[in-house]
């Protein structure tokens, strides 16, 4: 599979977190060309503000691997990382990171603090921005203009 492929698999995930009026994003964790971790945004359900879809996918991989360390993954989430999941990326030594839409304000890796830029960043992935751009942008988009 190609990254556009796993960009899908995340926006189904986010389009399900959607249907359970979450905000719609999506998190796709991706091992030797294997999905290994999907998941969607769960703070609603689980009352539990750190239940990002980045969070979620992450604490499923490191189970399904028997580690806290990920460091041949790939990380493909619907938008792009707020802070607290940019440091959870870095501390599970994600490889590569591929976000869908820009975060400006409440983005942490091209945006706001610039968490991987930090000197206090132990680890940064690479990272690649605008995978599924459009796909992504309007799937928030549409999701609060249905809520205004």
């Amino acid at each position: 599979m190609n990254a556009p492929t796993f960009m899908d698999l995340a926006l189904q995930a986010a389009e399900n977190a959607a249907e359970a009026d979450e905000v719609p994003i999506g998190c796709v964790i991706v091992l030797n060309n294997e999905v290994i971790a999907t998941a969607g945004n769960r703070t609603i359900r689980d009352n539990d503000p750190t239940a990002h879809a980045e969070v979620l996918a992450i604490r499923q991989a490191a189970g399904r691997l028997g580690s806290q360390r990920l460091n041949e993954c790939d990380l493909y989430v619907t938008l792009e990382p707020c802070t607290m999941c940019a440091g959870a990326i870095s501390f599970a030594r994600i490889r590569r990171l591929y976000f869908g839409a820009a975060d400006p304000k409440g983005g942490g890796v091209d945006s706001g603090v610039r968490f991987f830029a930090q000197p206090t960043c132990h680890h940064a992935p690479e990272v690649y921005s605008a995978v599924g751009e459009s796909e992504a942008a309007t799937l928030l988009r549409e999701f609060f203009k249905a809520r205004r």
